[in-house]
């Protein structure tokens, strides 16, 4: 067994037997969680559901671009570069536990025209490795792919895994592509996409099993373009990655009250599509709402908010949805979700809340 796979699951077993002990609601007399807090699927209950959308697009752009390389630091499983690995075995790099030898060697591959794919979690991409990736990939403008797995809060280890600040650190980067995906159908177009784009790019990363939202709306992934993918007048929800999946469920669920709710994804964080965020943020008379898997300070919601200050534009109101300016809490997912907001009921009783006249503010 690999170190890093080794480390992992044993962190894994502790974890997942600590929140079977001690979760509130078993005390309360209620249903146990055993939801494995380092891999714990974000899809609901019987929600359709793509097996690792990151591997296999990756297996299909490297048989037409023989360039394309698949690297990793010892979290090949954990980040569906195996899939890659067992096609392509003789352009896979096990770097080890490494995280800098990662980086460090990916730019080294880059500049003799080779396109790395390196993948590890993000808070160690963000973290551990932020300065290797800033002078040797994004001041040398090196054409390398950085795709890292259990972004904010997707993982229930607690501080030491849960990458809540990682969009504020790589948007602050200059050169770099920041990109936070909703779901399988959009990373399988967002993986080409990358490969067009010449020069280093950040791709918060969804594994395993993952749900399938966007498909059913028609949607195309394009670079620095955000899409509505429905209108309402009675508030405007603008997010990213897994928070447009719970948008869209929020709306669906704030229907019943007749409350009309238009949905602004915007999976590129970097370059930000300023214009159609001006543009829905015109409509008088419904709050703008910005909801983000990640730390209120420095992601989705304070870009935003500089883009209207800059273009002149004041909604009725603007809140956030994010996760708060503090190390968060270990546990199960779906208790984690609900606690700081961003589980889909939450999400719906906030922006009811505040479409019904409530005070403006950050969440």
């Amino acid at each position: 067994m690999a170190a890093g796979a080794g480390r992992a699951r044993r962190r894994e077993a502790v974890m997942s037997t600590h929140i079977r002990k001690n979760a509130p609601a078993a005390a309360a007399g209620k249903p146990r969680l055993t939801t494995s807090a380092m891999i714990a699927s974000i899809a609901a209950e019987g929600q359709r559901t793509k097996p690792a959308p990151f591997g296999h697009a990756l297996v299909a752009l490297a048989r037409e671009n023989e360039r394309v390389l698949g690297m990793t630091a010892d979290l090949g499983k954990y980040t569906d570069l195996h899939i890659f690995a067992q096609a392509f075995p003789e352009r896979f790099h096990q770097m080890g536990m490494a995280e800098q030898l990662l980086f460090g060697a990916a730019s080294g591959l880059a500049s003799e025209g080779f396109m790395p794919f390196a993948t590890t979690y993000a808070v160690f991409a963000s973290r551990r490795a932020y300065d290797f990736i800033h002078q040797t990939i994004a001041e040398e403008n090196r054409n390398v792919k950085i795709v890292c797995a259990l972004p904010g809060l997707t993982s229930g280890y607690g501080p030491s895994h849960q990458a809540a600040e990682d969009l504020a650190l790589f948007r602050a980067m200059p050169n770099m592509v920041v990109i936070d995906p909703c779901d399988a159908h959009e990373i399988e177009q967002v993986v080409p996409a990358m490969a067009r784009h010449d020069g280093p790019a950040y791709m918060r990363l969804l594994r395993g099993q993952v749900p399938l939202v966007l498909d059913e709306y028609g949607y195309t992934f394009e670079l620095g373009k955000a899409k509505l993918l429905r209108d309402g007048p009675d508030a405007l929800v603008i997010s990213s990655g897994l928070m447009t999946m719970r948008a869209l469920e929020a709306a669906d669920l704030l229907r019943k009250d007749k409350v009309e709710v238009a949905v602004l994804h915007v999976p590129t964080i970097k370059p930000l599509d300023e214009a159609a965020i001006v543009a829905a943020a015109r409509k008088t008379g419904r709050p703008v709402i910005v909801a983000e898997n990640h730390t209120v300070i420095g992601g989705l919601g304070e870009a935003v908010a500089a883009t209207l200050l800059r273009a002149g534009v004041a909604p009725a109101a603007f809140h956030q949805i994010g996760l708060p300016d503090a190390f968060l809490d270990a546990g199960a997912l779906p208790t984690l979700h609900d606690r700081y907001g961003i589980s889909a009921e939450k999400v719906a009783g906030s922006i009811k809340a505040w479409s019904d006249g409530g005070a403006g503010g950050a969440a």
